[in-house]
């Protein structure tokens, strides 16, 4: 059985990262955990991440709420700064 920790050494993704997805997509930790993993398997998927990254922080923007702001936010810098290829405005 693949672990959470497994799952975010293989897809090479922060905690907080899969915090900001699984707050934007309703999904539990896990599950947002098993997504991410997938998703960062082909360039394809990365461009995926990024964009349900930078739309969390979106989101959080709109609802006004500093520690999901906060989070979202430092998970979209720490995406871009370790995936240079999907860097856009």
């Amino acid at each position: 059985m693949i672990s959470i920790k497994d799952c975010l050494d293989y897809s090479d993704l922060t905690e907080d990262e899969v915090a900001a997805i699984a707050q934007h997509e309703h999904l539990p930790y896990a599950s947002a955990a098993q997504l991410a993993c997938c998703l960062a398997q082909t360039e394809e998927g990365t461009e995926v991440l990024r964009c349900l990254l930078k739309n969390a922080v979106c989101d959080a923007q709109r609802c006004q709420h500093a520690e999901t702001l906060a989070t979202a936010k430092r998970a979209y810098a720490q995406f871009l700064a370790n995936h240079p290829e999907h860097w856009r405005n």
